[in-house]
């Protein structure tokens, strides 16, 4: 096991901790940035430093099709290749099965995929998605698992969850470098408590490095997504780190984080800056919108990072309708945001003062008191006390059928 996780500081589900991985210390909670091909579009490695990132993520399918794995285990793997010293975590190529669906044909024995780049098909197994993952040399690499949309009900979940069960195990075989990469195995299940439990035992028992939470924000309602996490952070051990998968909205963030979640990524926050869109305290900001034209006004007056110092609205809006610069210029701001929310979430929790800060970062997203009544059911569960913060007693969100507070989570989970 090349990674070490200390709890630090600790609020009933939540935990700070200190992940010390191969190539970097972080702390968490810790916000992952994509970087698809070994690169965040628009940015360099030295910004991302500059902004506290820890950890970026890699595509083993995209990195494997260009420029191949061989080619960047010759030149000294994915750190030294793209210039960057902190920690890089890789993923299976498992979602690929989702995202490309039309050209994806899944067996026992793996995926068959048709590049997009030149139409050949490529075979990915558990066994050749390690062995490319260990050719890149990620800190975290991810173990390969059958991928379905939780939108899907039926029998396909449950032959998806004890296939990524028996690949796990394929997956652990074929790891050559334990010493110096972590492997992480992907708790699946769908929307069914029955599967994930299952999953979650099944994993527990092989005592990896680290484990994620898969097969989330595909499209599932809200309420169901915050008890899967519940649910899975419950079952999970307290001494190993915890990976919500594809996760990057702000709220959703914060409260997977009280809910036991250490780590999180996604394409949100650079894919919006491309449409002109900044992350802010209250929410998003449109820098496309004509009001924009004229605001002599920094993106958020509270963020020190360089882009908020230096520009203004209205450059940033003249910018994002015109030029490439705009997307960069808004990509750093909003990863910046991101990197920003991860360190306040550390040191909340590190300070005794997490419920006030999730008290504060509400009332400042929803200043009619309109909270969603997910966000109140799971800070019930959460143990934060939130009444403050809505416009209605919490209680109003709890009195529909099916949202019976002992329901949420066992007693045997939550206890």
């Amino acid at each position: 096991m090349a990674l070490r996780f200390e709890v630090l500081g600790r609020f009933n589900r939540a935990r700070a901790a200190r992940l010390t991985l191969p190539h970097f210390t972080c702390q968490t909670p810790l916000f992952m940035p994509v970087g698809t091909q070994g690169t965040i579009k628009g940015l360099t490695t030295d910004q991302l430093e500059e902004i506290g990132c820890q950890i970026i993520l890699g595509n083993t399918y995209h990195l494997e099709l260009r420029p191949g794995s061989r080619l960047i285990d010759d030149l000294g793997g994915l750190h030294k290749f793209m210039n960057w010293k902190r920690a890089l975590l890789t993923d299976s190529g498992g979602f690929q099965m989702v995202s490309l669906l039309h050209l994806a044909d899944i067996t026992e024995e793996g995926v068959t995929f048709q590049s997009p780049v030149d139409g050949k098909p490529m075979l990915l197994t558990p066994e050749e998605s390690i062995h490319i993952q260990n050719n890149i040399g990620a800190d975290i690499i991810m173990a390969l698992d059958d991928v379905v949309k939780t939108t899907i009900t039926g029998p396909r979940i449950e032959e998806a969850m004890y296939r990524t069960l028996r690949w796990i195990d394929r997956c652990i075989a074929a790891h050559k470098k334990p010493d110096v990469q972590n492997l992480f195995g992907i708790v699946q299940g769908g929307l069914d408590p029955v599967l994930r439990d299952i999953c979650v035992k099944g994993l527990v028992e092989r005592n990896l490095p680290g484990y994620a939470i898969g097969g989330l924000a595909g499209g599932e309602d809200k309420d169901s997504f915050w008890r899967v996490v519940a649910q899975c952070t419950a079952g999970l051990p307290e001494d190993k780190p915890r990976y919500v998968m594809g996760v990057g909205y702000p709220l959703d963030i914060v409260v997977c984080s009280a809910l036991g979640a250490d780590m999180y990524d996604c394409v949100y926050p650079t894919r919006t800056a491309r449409f002109g869109t900044a992350l802010v305290p209250e929410g998003v900001l449109k820098l496309k919108q004509n009001a924009m034209a004229t605001d002599e006004r920094p993106i958020d007056p509270t963020c020190p990072c360089m882009v908020c110092k230096k520009y203004t609205r209205a450059y940033l809006h003249c910018l994002v309708t015109k030029d490439a610069m705009g997307s960069q210029l808004l990509s750093y701001h909003n990863l910046s945001y991101m990197m920003r929310l991860s360190r306040d979430l550390h040191m909340s929790i590190l300070e005794g003062r997490f419920p006030e800060f999730v008290r504060g970062f509400l009332r400042i997203q929803f200043p009619k008191g309109d909270v969603p009544k997910w966000v109140r059911n799971a800070m019930v569960v959460a143990g934060i006390d939130i009444s403050e913060c809505c416009a209605k007693c919490p209680r109003d969100a709890m009195d529909a059928p099916g949202t019976d507070i002992p329901e949420l989570c066992p007693p045997t989970k939550c206890s």
